[in-house]
Protein backbone atom coordinates (compact mmCIF):
# COMPACT_ATOMS: atom_id res chain seq x y z
CA UNK A 1 0.00 0.00 0.00
CA UNK A 2 1.15 3.50 -0.74
CA UNK A 3 0.84 5.92 2.15
CA UNK A 4 0.04 9.61 1.79
CA UNK A 5 3.43 10.71 3.18
CA UNK A 6 6.74 9.29 4.30
CA UNK A 7 7.08 8.50 8.02
CA UNK A 8 8.36 11.98 8.87
CA UNK A 9 5.45 13.56 7.03
CA UNK A 10 2.94 11.20 8.62
CA UNK A 11 4.20 12.17 12.08
CA UNK A 12 3.07 15.75 11.35
CA UNK A 13 -0.38 14.85 9.99
CA UNK A 14 -3.51 16.02 11.87
CA UNK A 15 -5.02 13.17 13.89
CA UNK A 16 -8.44 14.84 13.80
CA UNK A 17 -8.59 14.52 10.04
CA UNK A 18 -7.30 10.95 9.86
CA UNK A 19 -9.45 9.66 12.71
CA UNK A 20 -12.49 11.31 11.07
CA UNK A 21 -11.61 9.80 7.68
CA UNK A 22 -11.14 6.35 9.26
CA UNK A 23 -14.45 6.72 11.12
CA UNK A 24 -16.32 7.73 7.99
CA UNK A 25 -14.86 4.95 5.84
CA UNK A 26 -15.28 2.14 8.37
CA UNK A 27 -18.75 3.11 9.56
CA UNK A 28 -19.93 3.50 5.96
CA UNK A 29 -18.53 0.03 5.18
CA UNK A 30 -20.24 -1.56 8.19
CA UNK A 31 -23.55 0.18 7.51
CA UNK A 32 -23.50 -0.98 3.89
CA UNK A 33 -22.97 -4.58 5.06
CA UNK A 34 -25.87 -4.29 7.51
CA UNK A 35 -28.12 -2.69 4.88
CA UNK A 36 -27.75 -5.88 2.83
CA UNK A 37 -29.87 -7.44 5.60
CA UNK A 38 -32.27 -4.51 5.98
CA UNK A 39 -30.64 -3.36 9.22
CA UNK A 40 -29.46 0.00 10.47
CA UNK A 41 -26.48 0.07 12.79
CA UNK A 42 -28.58 0.95 15.89
CA UNK A 43 -30.93 -1.96 15.20
CA UNK A 44 -27.90 -4.21 14.87
CA UNK A 45 -26.65 -3.04 18.27
CA UNK A 46 -30.02 -3.85 19.84
CA UNK A 47 -30.10 -7.33 18.30
CA UNK A 48 -26.60 -7.99 19.66
CA UNK A 49 -27.52 -6.86 23.15
CA UNK A 50 -30.52 -9.18 23.16
CA UNK A 51 -28.60 -12.10 21.66
CA UNK A 52 -26.31 -12.01 24.68
CA UNK A 53 -29.24 -11.96 27.14
CA UNK A 54 -30.47 -15.09 28.78
CA UNK A 55 -34.07 -16.26 28.34
CA UNK A 56 -35.38 -13.48 30.56
CA UNK A 57 -34.38 -10.82 28.02
CA UNK A 58 -33.21 -7.34 28.89
CA UNK A 59 -35.03 -4.32 30.17
CA UNK A 60 -35.62 -1.70 27.48
CA UNK A 61 -34.17 0.98 29.77
CA UNK A 62 -31.01 -1.08 30.26
CA UNK A 63 -30.52 -1.50 26.51
CA UNK A 64 -31.15 2.20 25.86
CA UNK A 65 -28.77 3.28 28.63
CA UNK A 66 -26.04 0.93 27.45
CA UNK A 67 -26.25 1.98 23.80
CA UNK A 68 -27.04 5.70 24.21
CA UNK A 69 -23.39 6.76 23.82
CA UNK A 70 -22.70 4.70 20.67
CA UNK A 71 -21.88 7.07 17.82
CA UNK A 72 -24.00 9.87 19.27
CA UNK A 73 -27.28 7.95 18.98
CA UNK A 74 -28.59 9.79 22.07
CA UNK A 75 -32.41 9.54 22.10
CA UNK A 76 -32.66 8.02 18.63
CA UNK A 77 -32.63 4.46 19.93
CA UNK A 78 -36.27 4.26 21.06
CA UNK A 79 -37.69 4.47 17.50
CA UNK A 80 -35.18 1.84 16.37
CA UNK A 81 -36.39 -0.53 19.10
CA UNK A 82 -40.00 0.16 18.15
CA UNK A 83 -39.20 -0.65 14.52
CA UNK A 84 -37.66 -3.98 15.53
CA UNK A 85 -40.81 -4.76 17.51
CA UNK A 86 -42.98 -3.78 14.53
CA UNK A 87 -40.91 -6.06 12.29
CA UNK A 88 -41.46 -8.87 14.81
CA UNK A 89 -37.71 -9.31 15.25
CA UNK A 90 -37.97 -8.59 18.97
CA UNK A 91 -40.78 -8.64 21.52
CA UNK A 92 -41.49 -6.47 24.54
CA UNK A 93 -43.46 -7.84 27.47
CA UNK A 94 -45.56 -6.00 30.05
CA UNK A 95 -42.44 -5.41 32.18
CA UNK A 96 -40.67 -3.69 29.24
CA UNK A 97 -38.30 -6.63 28.79
CA UNK A 98 -37.04 -7.14 25.26
CA UNK A 99 -36.33 -10.52 23.69
CA UNK A 100 -35.30 -11.73 20.26
CA UNK A 101 -37.89 -13.66 18.31
CA UNK A 102 -36.81 -16.73 16.31
CA UNK A 103 -36.82 -14.47 13.22
CA UNK A 104 -34.65 -11.95 15.07
CA UNK A 105 -32.19 -14.68 16.01
CA UNK A 106 -32.04 -15.89 12.41
CA UNK A 107 -31.52 -12.38 11.03
CA UNK A 108 -28.80 -11.64 13.56
CA UNK A 109 -27.00 -14.86 12.63
CA UNK A 110 -27.08 -14.02 8.92
CA UNK A 111 -26.03 -10.41 9.48
CA UNK A 112 -23.28 -11.47 11.90
CA UNK A 113 -21.62 -13.51 9.16
CA UNK A 114 -21.68 -10.46 6.85
CA UNK A 115 -20.36 -8.11 9.54
CA UNK A 116 -17.56 -10.57 10.30
CA UNK A 117 -16.62 -10.49 6.61
CA UNK A 118 -16.70 -6.66 6.66
CA UNK A 119 -14.36 -6.70 9.66
CA UNK A 120 -11.97 -9.00 7.81
CA UNK A 121 -12.04 -6.63 4.83
CA UNK A 122 -11.22 -3.65 7.05
CA UNK A 123 -8.44 -5.50 8.87
CA UNK A 124 -6.79 -6.94 5.76
CA UNK A 125 -3.02 -6.58 6.03
CA UNK A 126 -3.23 -5.30 9.63
CA UNK A 127 -1.77 -7.56 12.31
CA UNK A 128 -3.63 -7.78 15.62
CA UNK A 129 -0.63 -6.15 17.31
CA UNK A 130 -0.85 -3.14 14.99
CA UNK A 131 -4.59 -2.84 15.56
CA UNK A 132 -4.18 -2.99 19.34
CA UNK A 133 -1.41 -0.39 19.16
CA UNK A 134 -3.60 1.95 17.08
CA UNK A 135 -6.47 1.65 19.57
CA UNK A 136 -4.16 2.31 22.50
CA UNK A 137 -2.83 5.44 20.79
CA UNK A 138 -6.37 6.69 20.10
CA UNK A 139 -7.51 5.93 23.65
CA UNK A 140 -4.47 7.73 25.05
CA UNK A 141 -5.23 10.78 22.91
CA UNK A 142 -8.83 10.79 24.13
CA UNK A 143 -7.56 10.61 27.71
CA UNK A 144 -4.97 13.34 27.11
CA UNK A 145 -7.62 15.85 26.05
CA UNK A 146 -10.14 14.91 28.75
CA UNK A 147 -12.48 13.19 26.34
CA UNK A 148 -14.66 10.23 27.09
CA UNK A 149 -15.17 7.09 25.07
CA UNK A 150 -16.51 3.73 25.99
CA UNK A 151 -17.41 0.61 24.09
CA UNK A 152 -18.40 -2.79 25.42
Amino acid sequence: MDFSHDDEGLARQPIGYWSWAAHKATVTHIRAALAEHGLTQPRWWVLNQLADADGSGRARAEVVTLLRGYLDIEDGLEPEIDTLIGQELITEDSRARLRLTPEGHALRTRAYARVARAREEMHEGIADEEFVSALKVLQRMIHNVGGQAWHA
